[in-house]
């Protein structure tokens, strides 16, 4: 069983990512889902970003980073989109970290470190030709810089096609996502 801390994507916490972290729950996995937002969603990712940006951007990590205050030190963290920020930096800095599981995006190793820690595998998952992923220009080279790393594509441009209460939700690659996902966590009984 695996302490994961899950992070919401730009559009809030959703029905869907909670949906996602009961998935890993039923799995046996412990499961913290922090609200970065204080409540607010949003059902277009420019509404979404507008008012991540309108906070600021390091706000909402930083509120990432405080919620893991309550969660173990050796634990997973993952992000959808948006949530990539705050789970990477933690992967990348606090001590004991499991692993990264990045889905929808990814940052450059280099915003919270010199380079991705041998000792945190990394785990991505970005539509082939999602156009918000940055897929070519950062997530392959990002993976590539990591000693235990899996990157997995899935072929679409939708960008948040793991939740379920979205227009642009993919039953058959998030059901993959979650697959690959478990057998990740499986690592840590």
């Amino acid at each position: 069983m695996a302490d994961v801390i899950l992070f919401h994507h730009v559009l809030g916490l959703t029905p869907g990512v909670i949906r996602f972290a009961d998935q890993l729950r039923a799995a046996g996995h412990r499961v913290t889902v922090p609200d970065l937002y204080e409540g607010a969603t949003f059902s277009s990712l420019e509404d979404g970003m507008a008012y991540a940006e309108g906070i600021g951007i390091e706000t909402v990590v930083e509120r990432g980073v405080a919620a893991a205050d309550g969660v173990p030190e050796r634990a997973v963290y993952a992000g959808f989109s948006l949530g990539v920020m705050p789970a990477q930096k933690l992967a990348q800095t606090r001590a004991g970290a499991l692993a990264a599981i990045l889905y929808h995006g990814g940052v450059p190793a280099s915003l919270y470190g010199s380079e991705w820690p041998a000792e945190v595998v990394l785990q991505a998952h970005v539509n082939d030709q999602d156009p918000w992923g940055e897929l070519d220009e950062v997530v392959a080279p990002l993976v590539k810089g990591a000693a235990d790393a899996q990157l997995f594509t899935y072929s679409g441009t939708d960008h948040l096609f793991t939740d379920a209460g979205l227009a642009e939700y993919d039953p058959e690659s998030a059901a993959l996502v979650m697959e690959r996902t478990l057998d990740l966590l499986s690592r840590w009984p």
